[in-house]
């Protein structure tokens, strides 16, 4: 004869074994480093429309020409610029231009492109990762790199103008790594951080700083093996 608490106790462990068959795959799936592609570090875009597009050439240089009259008349008090802005402006509005809101416009753009430039993608922030990339040393103890900029190309930085920020990873990792020279292909695995730094990478002939926006606390960095 089963008793009330014997009852009670079996159906709480069917509920703990119900439980944790739900639970579990879904906490080993959590656990894994889920691999990823350079070209999901970067944000979201929003598209922008483009009113430059559909100018001639003479309509904007007389944009550039108005900003560099204006920019003269503000610093020097330059009379005679201010009238060329002004004679330029009246143009372009017999055009069907404005001159203001084409200029909004290009502030927009220009910040719309710094933020796909230097942006993270918040998704991957705080998430465990495996990333593969190019080591970029940056220090060394003894033979072992322990600090490196993670790369997505040879030659970047280098050989080539730097890659957007978001398109650079920031790796300490005081375990340190042998690597057979610059840029020795690696995986790596770790939680992205959004922290941006701008680190110094030397050259031959000197140094120079390099943007970046992301950083990565590596658990574990091993050859690339394809």
């Amino acid at each position: 004869m089963i008793n009330e608490g014997d009852s009670s106790m079996t159906m709480f462990a069917r509920f703990v074994l119900i439980f944790s068959l739900a639970v579990s795959p879904g906490l080993a799936r959590a656990t894994e480093p889920q691999e990823i592609s350079w070209a999901t570090l970067a944000p979201p875009t929003t598209v922008i429309e483009n009113p430059f597009e559909n100018l001639t050439d003479e309509q904007m240089d007389s944009l550039r020409r108005i900003l560099r009259f204006e920019a003269g008349a503000e610093r020097s008090d330059d009379a005679e610029a201010r009238a060329e802005a002004q004679a330029l402006r009246k143009q372009l509005a017999e055009d069907g231009l404005d001159v203001d809101g084409l200029f909004a416009a290009r502030l927009a753009i220009m910040e719309e492109r710094e933020a796909a430039a230097t942006g993270v993608n918040e998704d991957l922030v705080g998430m465990r990762v495996r990333l593969p990339g190019y080591v970029l040393p940056l220090e060394f103890k003894g033979r072992k790199v322990v600090e490196f900029l993670l790369v997505p190309t040879v030659g970047a930085c280098i050989h080539t103008p730097p890659p957007p920020a978001n398109q650079i990873v920031h790796v300490v990792y005081p375990e340190g790594i042998e690597v057979s020279g610059l840029f020795t292909p690696v995986w790596i695995t770790g939680t992205m951080v959004a922290q941006s730094s701008v680190q110094t990478v030397g050259y031959v002939d000197g140094q120079a700083p390099v943007s970046v926006s992301y950083s990565m606390q590596p658990l574990l960095v091993e050859d690339y093996s394809g």
